[in-house]
């Protein structure tokens, strides 16, 4: 069969690149078709902020007219500045499980971050970090949670057929809600709060929404800026993030802990979005946008678990007593709110293979590691 791998431009052409997933996942009963606005959102340079500091480029794979696969390249400005490491960015990669398909592909990826000035190509983001990263290389008996990639197991397989390596590994852990925190630990956490009066936990505030989303940022930029490939979220990004989670986040389920009246330490659960759109088809028409009003007012009847995709604590309590504290507090409160609303279990995501001290901590509370996700990478020649 004839291969031919063409640039995304038209409409036609943006039809066969979200097609491609389904050709390429959609019999896969774990799989979890994005909502199409959402993604369109996404790589519409006019809705999403993230083409302040990015450009990308897509193409799809097509056999005789038909989809078979599909990539992405980005450059994004904002990390080549922070990181000056002449690295460019793969993402939204699907493929038949054929490697013609998949170096046809990387091919053109590869040129076109080539004739950027890139030295290096990694991935998968979609677009960035601080959105969709890694490819699922274990753990592909359950279905993703939101903001959380899928893949078959011979993704793996064709991308290092393509020359790439693994750069680093990151893991999802799943955590049940009603054994996280052991009683004792809880009993001696409320101690800590009551006889230190310096210390006050709150939840999201709705009245102050803006504001409070503007604190869970903040200290997410300072307190992972040292983390793998880090890259701060700008203003414009975190009134887009706002505006976009309103409709989904609860109160109750985004809890800070504060010193003597300043934000030190938070811990942000999201129930999951994937548990609500699965049976969709990735498509909100005709009737769907109703459903999914529904289950957004209705979330208890339609979702099990929860995502915490956000946590931290400010660097100056960093590796020090208070900031166990500060951070066991956000997350027992999360954990009791959690099992109040009817959400028993947990996916904290997605960690480094190589941060010990998080590892620790969640595996501290019963988090078990049930899937692993990998970025990999490779020179451009």
């Amino acid at each position: 069969m004839s291969l031919v791998v063409r640039k995304v431009e038209a409409g036609a052409d943006w039809d066969a690149f979200y097609q491609a997933a389904y050709v390429c996942q959609g019999h896969d009963p774990y799989w979890v078709p994005p909502l199409r606005y959402m993604q369109s959102a996404q790589l519409n340079p006019k809705e999403n902020p993230w083409f302040d500091h990015g450009e990308a480029a897509f193409w799809v794979a097509l056999k005789n007219g038909q989809p078979v696969g599909r990539i992405s390249a980005q450059v994004d400005r904002a990390h080549l500045a922070l990181r000056k490491d002449d690295t460019g960015f793969f993402g939204f990669f699907e493929t038949i499980d054929d490697q013609d398909t998949t170096n046809a592909l990387f091919d053109e990826a590869l040129l076109w971050l080539k004739n950027k000035g890139m030295k290096r190509a990694l991935g998968p983001f979609s677009l960035n970090i601080n959105e969709e990263a890694g490819l699922l290389i274990y753990g592909f008996g359950c279905s993703p949670r939101m903001m959380m990639g899928h893949a078959q197991p011979y993704y793996q397989t064709r991308v290092e057929g393509a020359g790439f390596v693994k750069s680093v590994d990151m893991d999802a852990y799943l955590t049940a809600m009603d054994t996280a925190l052991p009683f004792k630990q809880m009993a001696w956490l409320q101690k800590t709060l009551d006889r230190d009066k310096r210390l006050t936990l709150r939840h999201l505030n709705p009245k102050k929404f803006d504001e409070d989303i503007a604190t869970v940022v903040r200290i997410w930029n300072v307190a992972w800026v040292d983390n793998w490939n880090s890259l701060p979220l700008t203003e414009r990004e975190v009134r887009h993030m706002a505006s976009e989670l309103k409709m989904l986040l609860i109160p109750e389920l985004v809890w800070f802990a504060e010193v003597s009246g300043v934000p030190a330490a938070m811990c942000v659960a999201f129930p999951d979005l994937n548990e609500m759109v699965k049976d969709m088809k990735g498509t909100l028409l005709p009737f769907n946008w109703a459903k999914l009003g529904w289950r957004l007012l209705t979330r208890k009847s339609f979702v099990s678990g929860t995502r915490v995709p956000l946590m931290g604590v400010m660097p100056e309590y960093k590796n020090k007593t208070m900031g166990s504290v500060l951070a066991l507090l956000t997350v027992g409160a999360v954990r009791r709110e959690s099992l109040r609303l009817g959400f028993p279990v947990c996916e904290m995501s997605w960690v480094l293979d190589s941060n010990h001290q998080t590892r620790h901590s969640i595996e501290g509370i019963g988090g078990k590691i049930y899937k692993t996700y990998r970025m990999f990478e490779r020179a451009i020649v």
